[in-house]
């Protein structure tokens, strides 16, 4: 409200109401720098030219509880466009393919500077002996396209 009691939705200057809650927020409850340090540089991971893959498949969300299985393996699927990107995600590493089968590159992005390249075979298979840990996200470089999947937590 302004000084004559009306609102004033023309501008975007903060009250200072707003501005004293910003300032305490900063205070009482800050950003760790470790988590603001990785959306800067996930941002900057960001290829411009690549398509978004679309996850349509997470076990966790999606699939059917096994008997038996203390730890099963995440299995996720991706699209974007005619290319889908089949993972699973276990305590043993990465297993994948890429679908229509074709040779690509594949990157695990587990934060600044530590993609982890792979190859998938002319079936498209791909594996890593390592499970991310954390946040990732896998880059796909097939032909002249490069596909990047959303980031997930491991």
């Amino acid at each position: 409200m302004n000084e004559r009691g009306t609102h004033d939705d023309g501008g975007f200057e903060e009250s200072p109401l707003e501005e004293e809650l910003r300032r305490a927020a900063a205070i009482l409850d800050p950003v760790p720098a470790e988590l603001s340090r990785l959306a800067v540089e996930a941002f900057a991971l960001h290829d411009l030219d690549a398509r978004l893959a679309e996850l349509t498949f997470d076990s966790l969300i999606d699939g059917i509880p096994v008997r038996g299985e203390s730890d099963p393996p995440r299995m996720l699927t991706f699209h974007a466009g005619e290319v889908s990107l089949d993972v699973e995600v276990s305590a043993q590493g990465l297993i994948g393919q890429v679908l229509p089968p074709q040779p690509a590159r594949i990157e695990v992005l587990s934060g600044p500077g530590t993609a982890r390249p792979l190859a998938a075979d002319d079936l498209g298979r791909f594996t890593a002996d390592v499970a991310p840990a954390g946040p990732f996200a896998l880059r796909l470089r097939a032909g002249g396209e490069v596909v990047v999947t959303e980031w997930l937590r491991a």
